[in-house]
């Protein structure tokens, strides 16, 4: 739908330039078609490929021996045929277009510059990034976040533990359960946010009897979290390491798990995949975190290089600068 109607809607509003997700990869093809300047955006996690890289929809480990790019290799060609329907859409609007076909998948994004929301501390080791590829930090900002009611009164001054699978993928009333029994012997105070998931009073009670909302002021909490339970979104992620936060992460779709796999890579938290969930589990990795201060550590020396990284200002002037120049704004060595 976006390579038919696309190129018509935006000759007629004028547009200069085009910011593409790297998640959209139509989107590049229809800002050459109409010859428009575009950066790429990682909205998520940073999707270029390359050998050493597990496919970001895996937990796999970063395993940079032949064994492990061997195994990358099989889980992209796997990966190809799921969205070879979509790539083969591309490339016949590309001949119709007389643009030259895409065979790799890195081609999809600008060669001006392509900006991450990540730091580059929360990403496997690179070996070959374009020289426009930006690790700029997150985007985030709480201006003009709705920020709901939340029963501050009720807080007891234990550890503050944190949990929420945010607000998509999130009906799993059962995970919740199991996150409840794992932490009610612990000397912690759980709060679940539900991310509008369903309404507190319908769920059955919950061991520990731990404080339940609907929706919850993340960033508020996150302040004063000693441990966060996420499902792995990298806006969670981030928000959490912005604060200092380790995790314990149970990634749920997506790149959820190739985001998790990074949390435990850079020694912030640990994971357990959906699937693999279970209340001992839960209890051992929550209980490995509270207590080895490595993980807070490390925690800390990620919200350093968020701080680092410039953030939203450092994003827009990347973009301003390949716009005006329309040429390729290269990272710093």
């Amino acid at each position: 739908a976006l390579l038919r109607e696309a190129p018509a809607v935006l000759k007629e509003i004028g547009l200069g330039a085009l910011l593409v997700d790297q998640l959209s990869s139509e989107g590049g093809t229809v800002a050459d078609y109409l010859g428009l300047p575009f950066v790429s955006v990682c909205s998520a996690i940073a999707l270029n490929r390359e050998q050493s890289i597990p496919p970001y929809v895996t937990s796999w480990k970063y395993t940079p021996t032949h064994w492990g790019r061997f195994r990358n290799r099989l889980g992209y060609k796997a990966f190809d045929r799921v969205v070879k329907p979509i790539t083969a859409t591309i490339n016949d609007y590309c001949q119709m277009w007389g643009l030259p076909a895409i065979s790799n998948p890195n081609e999809r994004y600008s060669r001006l510059a392509q900006i991450c929301q990540q730091p580059a501390e929360l990403e496997f080791p690179r070996e070959a990034l374009p020289p426009c590829f930006h690790f700029t930090g997150p985007y985030h900002t709480p201006i003009g976040r709705e920020i709901p009611e939340f029963p501050y009164d009720q807080l007891t001054g234990q550890p503050l533990i944190y949990a929420s699978l945010g607000t998509i993928q999130n009906r799993l009333i059962g995970v919740f359960q199991q996150i409840s029994e794992a932490c009610h012997d612990l000397d912690v105070q759980l709060i679940i946010s539900l991310g509008g998931s369903t309404k507190p009073d319908a769920l059955p009670a919950l061991a520990g009897s731990p404080l339940v909302v609907e929706y919850a002021p993340q960033l508020e909490l996150l302040k004063k979290a000693t441990l966060a339970i996420t499902h792995g979104g990298m806006n969670s992620v981030l928000e959490s390491l912005n604060n200092g936060v380790p995790m314990v992460a149970i990634p749920i779709a997506n790149d959820q798990p190739g985001i998790a796999s990074r949390v435990v890579w850079a020694g912030c938290g640990e994971a357990i995949p959906i699937k693999q969930i279970s209340v001992t589990k839960l209890h051992t990795a929550i209980s490995k975190v509270l207590k080895d201060v490595t993980y807070k550590e490390n925690a800390v020396k990620l919200q350093s290089a968020i701080h680092r990284a410039g953030g939203v200002k450092r994003a827009i002037d990347i973009v301003e600068q390949a716009i005006e120049t329309g040429q390729p704004v290269l990272a710093e060595s």
